[in-house]
């Protein structure tokens, strides 16, 4: 990792901005929720029962903004509570996220287009994600933690689908208009796999040993 504090910022601040339009999305819809709106068509499923998107919603922001910092070197070079503590409500906060996310697959009516694959897909990535975070906590406890990193960073992948979701969504909205049906699938199961493949890169980047620019020094056996 670089010793640059400005480079060292710009993983976290690239993953915080992928989180605003959610986190704004997800505020706006609180916000709405909270003044009790008029029922229409795309908030009727939400008003009739408000307790799991709450949830989701609180728990995503949560979970997405602060683990975005856990991509910065310096707490954790200068001391290990950083770390530590914001892992302890990073583990609840994201299993609540990927349980709540499962609740609402389950529980709201599905829009009209929303057919079972997109059901299915959604019910595998909740459940991938609370394995991932399970996974990584055992792995930590084992002091495990090349193993604990790489399950932590699978989770988070995952956690960030709906962020990578607004630019695969974004070509077609522009183009045509909403996506439903197959396109919408085909975008939603885009935005987690860019997220998984990027997560696997940097899985195995930082396993991989550095090497050396610095040319050898030679030394002279004494005869």
């Amino acid at each position: 990792m670089t010793a640059n504090p400005r480079r060292q910022w710009l993983i976290p601040t690239a993953l915080i901005l992928l989180t605003l339009v959610p986190m704004v999305a997800g505020s706006v819809r609180l916000a709405e929720l909270s003044t009790g709106p008029e029922v229409t068509a795309d908030n009727a499923r939400y008003v009739a029962d408000p307790l799991p998107v709450v949830l989701h919603i609180i728990s995503a922001c949560v979970y997405c903004v602060l683990g975005a910092f856990q991509f910065i070197p310096g707490p954790r070079s200068r001391g290990r509570r950083w770390h530590r503590y914001s892992g302890r409500l990073l583990v609840p906060t994201g299993i609540l996220a990927a349980v709540t996310g499962v609740w609402m697959t389950l529980d709201y009516p599905s829009l009209p287009g929303d057919g079972l694959a997109l059901l299915l897909v959604r019910l595998v990535v909740g459940s991938a994600m609370v394995a991932a975070i399970v996974l990584g906590l055992v792995a930590v406890r084992r002091r495990r933690f090349a193993e604990h990193r790489a399950w932590m960073i699978r989770a988070y992948a995952i956690g960030q689908g709906a962020g990578t979701q607004v630019f695969t969504h974004l070509p077609w909205a522009i183009l045509v208009g909403e996506a439903t049906g197959t396109p919408r699938l085909v975008f939603m199961i885009a935005g987690w796999l860019i997220n998984a493949v990027f997560a696997e890169w940097i899985i195995r980047r930082r396993r991989r040993p550095a090497v050396s620019t610095h040319r050898p020094l030679v030394t002279l056996e004494a005869r």
